[in-house]
């Protein structure tokens, strides 16, 4: 008959065995145990220093790098196992069980990795994680944030719920160009104009376009526009405060969706009146036919909640990049990379489906690609600034 738990006694036979590079199967052999509760042993119990990038070895057998050959040169993250440390941290969890906690220790211990990497490790949003695992999980999410602040869940806290990032101190603002109130280019596309427009038209697509900056010195940004019906999110990593790169974005995507979809998908371009947007017609206009396709729209100055769903949307950005962290080392597949994890978590508002899923029911996988879209599993984003490191 197999044990149902683990002693320190075993514990100190399992660092000795790893130690000797003895097999998973030896190992269980040796103790009376099934592999998979030796290998959930190791994995749970596991230390590592987490600054450091994760060795594709440590999510196999052994799982640490006690026997590595290439431990001493090794400059990603090292795992070792300590039977000291582990029944530590199964003599804590036991106490939790004592204490009024409704849950056994092995439940406990496999949820609290499995929140670590959720929300430690891929940044995503509790809602999202809870819709996944809303038959799963045997607690309410009140529950859940009940169990975090008293410090049930080892390996997160209160902190990670709200934001994992702080912002740091403001400073004082350069100035930046913008287009001024009475600029003859906003005459007919002013925000009253836009209100005229859509009330006409009801039920018109609607396109927010703004920038996010990482510090101001920077030389790139990134180019946002945001589709208020599905809240999908195109995103692109562009020169700051140049009209050209804007012409340019908007030429490549009229070019790989043709005149006739482009004009049906970008009818109404609503913005703010940064100097970069101070070229609508480079946006509006098919320069090669002479057509004007689709229709460019201000915000008032200081009225960014004009625009709130793009302003919103944003925080998914800064959930991966914090404010003050420079752009200028980003890469196309960076920012390509960040759009897709995010146009992929589940929203509230959406019936908890994604915004990739809304866009691709409407215009298929096809025109989602050509806009550089996909689909990632629920269980795999990563909203974190670990995804812009790979």
């Amino acid at each position: 008959m197999k044990k149902e738990r683990l002693t320190i006694e075993d514990r100190i036979l399992i660092e000795e065995l790893l130690r000797q590079n003895y097999k998973l199967k030896d190992i269980a052999k040796a103790i009376g145990v099934y592999p998979s509760t030796i290998s959930r042993e190791i994995k749970f119990r596991r230390k590592g220093n987490e600054k450091f990038e994760t060795c594709h070895k440590t999510n196999r057998f052994p799982f640490v790098c006690s026997n590595c050959n290439n431990k001493r040169w090794c400059n990603k993250r090292k795992y070792y196992y300590n039977y000291k440390e582990a029944q530590k941290d199964y003599d804590n969890k036991l106490k939790y069980s004592r204490i009024g906690i409704d849950m056994s220790i092995d439940e406990v211990e496999y949820w609290n990795n499995y929140f670590k990497d959720k929300i430690k490790d891929k940044n995503q949003p509790i809602l999202h994680i809870f819709k996944n695992i809303e038959n799963k999980f045997p607690k309410t999410i009140q529950s859940f944030y009940k169990y975090v602040h008293k410090g049930y869940f080892s390996s997160i806290n209160d902190e990670m719920l709200a934001r994992s990032f702080s912002y740091k101190p403001r400073k004082k603002k350069e100035t930046i160009k913008t287009i001024s109130k009475d600029n003859v280019i906003k005459k007919g596309r002013k925000y009253e104009d836009f209100i005229e427009y859509t009330t006409n038209n009801p039920n018109t697509n609607i396109i927010e376009m703004d920038t996010v900056i990482g510090k101001f010195e920077d030389t790139y940004c990134i180019m946002t526009l945001y589709f208020r019906r599905s809240k999908l999110m195109l995103m692109f990593l562009i020169k700051k405060y140049k009209p050209s790169e804007i012409t340019k974005i908007f030429t490549s995507i009229r070019k790989n969706l043709g005149d006739d979809l482009f004009k049906e998908m970008f009818e109404v371009i609503l913005t703010d009146n940064g100097w970069e947007f101070s070229k609508p017609e480079d946006i509006e206009f098919n320069y090669e036919t002479g057509e004007k396709l689709i229709n460019v729209f201000y915000c008032e100055s200081y009225s960014s909640w004009q625009k709130g769903g793009i302003e919103r949307n944003h925080e998914f950005i800064r959930y991966i990049i914090p404010k003050g962290i420079t752009f200028d080392n980003l890469t196309k597949k960076n920012v390509t990379d960040m759009m897709n994890n995010i146009n992929n978590v589940q929203r509230k508002t959406l019936n908890y489906q994604t915004p990739y899923q809304l866009f691709t029911q409407k215009y298929g996988v096809q025109v989602s690609k050509k806009l550089h879209l996909k689909e990632i599993k629920k269980d795999e984003i990563n909203l974190g600034y670990k995804l812009i490191q790979k």
